[in-house]
């Protein structure tokens, strides 16, 4: 699905949603809530389960820090805020998340919750996050430096601007390039964990895809979409009576509060359980049909801007908001696209070969090309960097945005058969040879592979 608003400077980890909306990405089912004050907790609940049900917060604390477990009340340790499992979170961690997710709310114009109530979220976050990442290291999950160069790449090219721009960006903003470089990898890692735990055991049959896309079709011109914001207050698991009472109590304060005036993201980002309460509760575009009846048939009724009575749910209780709303044909509007299909020799920039050498190289190269001296595929086996040079260098048929912005502007101005001077980004030193192309609506497989995730 497309979502209208801009892609924040984050790899967003994508939790699939289930029949009901409590325990997805779209409603999402919440850890169990972590110490937001030096006090006793539970232990912390983490997607996947079985990373949660092994996080294990501090639980002992004299007034000035929290003691890992064992000690005695004489030994203050005020660094260690949270223990999980062999890992711990400290009190400098916590201070540094809470510094940069203010920085970006204010930075997007984001409502801010109390300070309190941001503390408390971001540590249930931490620990959510910390369980998860210890069960991807058991899992042998991880993500090596070209893969992460390759998502910072796209990050830059989603805000418009080179990786140089977006590390300027960064250090302005006062996150040093190192850590949100670490940031990014610990995202892709949470994602690629979710999609082994999750994914992997979903099966979806291609009459079910053939069957969603006659259905899309037939229905695109009388479908809708709609812009939703949540606040959705969670009902713990073996929750009482008296627990859902108090819970249902918490969701009419904030109702109380909206329907006088309050600001719905400030209230999403105090009040919600979801993973997007800090982005002011914005769930993003999605079709009524494609939800469960009972937000659908709620939602239908509201005009942009309005907001929905409190919904019970199986594991939650949610206000929703539409803030707008749009046509299906005039979302899926999809106009021919230019693919080409191009090779390439790269040349990494290291301490050992500076860009200058490598680009001198790569002319080299290019001179022996253009006197037909030498095959480009040969070339490329011998000398380039790249995981495409056991293929010759070729990389297949290019969508744009499938390639960092520098290259795909130097691709696009070759004529067939022409090879590029040397280009440079991110990754390195390239020489580019562009080999056939062609103008076509979405392909059909990415078209199956887009109805597939939309299944999921």
């Amino acid at each position: 699905m497309r979502n209208a608003r801009p892609i924040p400077m984050k790899v967003l980890a994508l939790l699939l949603c289930s029949s009901a909306l409590a325990g997805c990405s779209l409603f999402g089912k919440k850890p169990a809530a972590a110490p937001a004050a030096p006090v006793a907790a539970p232990a912390a609940t983490a997607a996947p389960a079985a990373a949660a049900a092994a996080a294990k917060p501090a639980v002992k604390s004299d007034g000035k820090g929290f003691l890992p477990p064992g000690e005695s009340g004489n030994v203050s340790i005020d660094s260690i805020v949270v223990v999980v499992n062999d890992d711990v979170i400290t009190q400098r961690e916590l201070n540094n998340r809470i510094k940069t997710v203010t920085g970006r709310m204010k930075a997007q114009n984001v409502a801010m919750p109390d300070a309190a109530d941001l503390r408390r979220q971001l540590l249930e976050r931490m620990i959510v996050e910390r369980a998860q990442l210890q069960m991807a290291k058991e899992m042998g999950v991880r993500v090596d430096d070209l893969q992460l160069d390759r998502a910072i790449a796209r990050i830059a090219e989603a805000q418009k601007m080179n990786v140089q721009d977006l590390r300027n960006q960064m250090e302005k903003e006062g996150m040093p390039y190192a850590a949100f470089r670490e940031e990014i990898r610990e995202e892709i890692t949470m994602q690629r964990l979710r999609e082994h735990e999750v994914d992997a055991k979903i099966q979806i049959y291609d009459a079910e895809v053939d069957s969603f896309l006659a259905a899309e079709k037939a229905a695109a011109a009388e479908q809708f979409e709609l812009n939703i914001s949540q606040i959705m207050i969670r009902i713990p698991d073996n929750a009482t009576a008296e627990v859902i009472a108090q819970r249902r109590t918490r969701a009419e304060e904030v109702m109380r509060q909206l329907r006088t005036g309050a600001d719905f993201a400030k209230m999403a980002g105090t009040y919600s359980d979801s993973s997007d309460a800090l982005q002011g509760g914005v769930v993003g575009w999605r079709q009524p049909e494609r939800l469960p009846p009972v937000f659908a048939e709620a939602l239908g009724k509201l005009k942009p801007g309005q907001v929905t009575p409190i919904i019970k749910s199986v594991g939650a209780f949610h206000i929703l908001k539409v803030s707008e709303r749009r046509s299906l044909a005039e979302a899926q509007a999809v106009a021919a696209v230019q693919q080409t299909h191009a090779r390439h020799i790269l040349i990494k920039v290291t301490p050992n070969m500076s860009a200058a050498d490598a680009k001198r190289k790569l002319l080299e190269l290019k001179e022996r090309l253009d006197n037909k001296a030498a095959k480009f595929e040969d070339l490329a086996r011998l000398v380039s960097n790249d995981g495409s040079a056991s293929k010759g260098g070729d990389l297949g048929w290019l969508y744009p945005g499938d390639t960092m912005p520098e290259f795909e502007a130097a691709m696009n101005n070759l004529k067939i058969g022409e090879v590029s001077d040397p280009v440079e980004t991110s990754f390195g030193i390239h020489l580019i040879e562009a080999l056939e192309r062609k103008s076509d609506d979405v392909s059909k497989e990415r078209e199956r592979n887009n109805a597939r995730q939309a299944i999921r």
